[in-house]
C-alpha cells in the first residue's frame, strides 16, 4: 500500500460519483481529506460521517482521521482559492490538490449563449487554473496536483461537445505548463482522462450507455474506484517520476 500518512489533501466535487471515491481513496491511505461540495450538503455530511467512523483510531491515538466537508461554489474560482489557503492555515500543510468538480453541457454550438459559454469555462478551466496557482503558493515541495479532464479531450466522437471538449483539452494544456513551471520543487503535475464512468450524472444503465460502449474495446463502464486508485498512486511516492503526463482509462474508446 502506498501510504498518505501526514499528508493533506483538497478534492475538489469531492461529495458524490469519482469525487467521492477518491475523498475515499485518500483517506484510506491515510491523508487527511478536506473535499468541496456546492449543493449536495447531505451527502457531503454522509460521505464525512462514514469516513470519520471508519477510521478512528487506527493511528494508535483514538482520533478519528481529519475530513473536512466545505460548501463551495465551484463557480466563483476566488472561493476555491480560499479554500487552499484555509487547509494551508488550518492543517498547517498542503500536499496535494485533486481537481475533479466540473459540469457537462453538450449541445449544438448553435445553441450555446456566451454566458453558457463564461458557466462551463470557468468551472471547468478557470476555477481550476486559479486552484494550481494558489497550490504553487502554498504547497510543500514534492507536492502532489492532479486534475481529473476526460477521454473527450483527446477524441470527439458525436456532436455537441464544442465548449466541454474545449475545457478539458485547456486543462491538458495546463497541466503541462505547471508540471514545466513546478518540477524544480519536486510538485508533479499530472491529468487523469477517464471515459464512461459509471457514476449518478452517467449510470451504466442511462439512456446513452449501449452508445457509449460501443467506443469501447473493453465494453463495462469504469468504476470510480479504478479512476480514484490511480489518483491515488499518482500521489504516492512510487510516481515521483510521472509528471506532465496524460492517463486514460476509457476502456480503448480512444483507440
Amino acid at each position: 500500500m502506498h501510504s498518505l500518512k501526514n499528508k493533506t489533501a483538497l478534492v475538489t466535487g469531492g461529495s458524490r460519483g469519482i469525487g467521492s471515491a477518491i475523498v475515499r481513496e485518500l483517506a484510506e491511505k491515510g491523508a487527511k481529506v478536506a473535499f468541496t461540495y456546492q449543493r449536495s450538503s447531505a451527502q457531503a455530511e454522509q460521505l464525512a460521517a462514514e469516513l470519520r467512523s471508519r477510521f478512528v483510531g487506527r493511528d494508535g491515538s483514538g482520533g478519528a482521521t481529519e475530513i473536512w466537508p466545505m460548501q463551495i461554489d465551484a463557480s466563483q474560482p476566488e472561493a476555491v482559492q480560499q479554500a487552499v489557503t484555509n487547509i494551508k492555515e488550518g492543517w498547517r500543510r498542503f500536499d496535494i490538490l485533486v481537481n475533479n468538480a466540473g459540469i457537462f453541457d453538450a449541445r449544438p454550438i448553435e445553441a450555446f449563449s456566451l454566458d453558457d459559454y463564461d458557466r462551463q469555462m470557468t468551472i471547468n478551466a478557470k476555477a481550476v487554473f486559479a486552484a494550481m496557482q494558489r497550490a504553487a503558493q502554498v504547497m510543500e515541495n514534492g507536492g502532489r496536483i492532479i486534475s481529473i479532464g476526460s477521454n473527450l479531450a483527446d477524441r470527439v466522437p458525436h456532436p455537441g461537445l464544442s465548449l466541454y471538449t474545449m475545457s478539458k483539452a485547456a486543462i491538458w494544456g495546463l497541466t503541462k505548463a505547471v508540471a514545466r513551471e513546478l518540477g524544480h520543487r519536486g510538485i508533479t503535475v499530472n491529468i487523469v482522462q477517464p471515459g464512461s464512468t459509471d457514476t449518478d450524472m452517467n449510470p451504466a444503465d442511462g439512456q446513452s450507455a449501449d452508445q457509449q460502449r460501443s467506443l469501447r474495446a473493453i465494453s463495462d463502464f469504469n468504476r470510480p474506484d479504478e479512476i480514484a486508485a490511480l489518483v491515488a498512486f499518482l500521489c504516492s511516492d512510487a510516481a515521483r517520476a510521472i509528471t506532465g503526463a496524460s492517463l486514460v482509462v476509457d476502456g480503448g474508446a480512444n483507440i
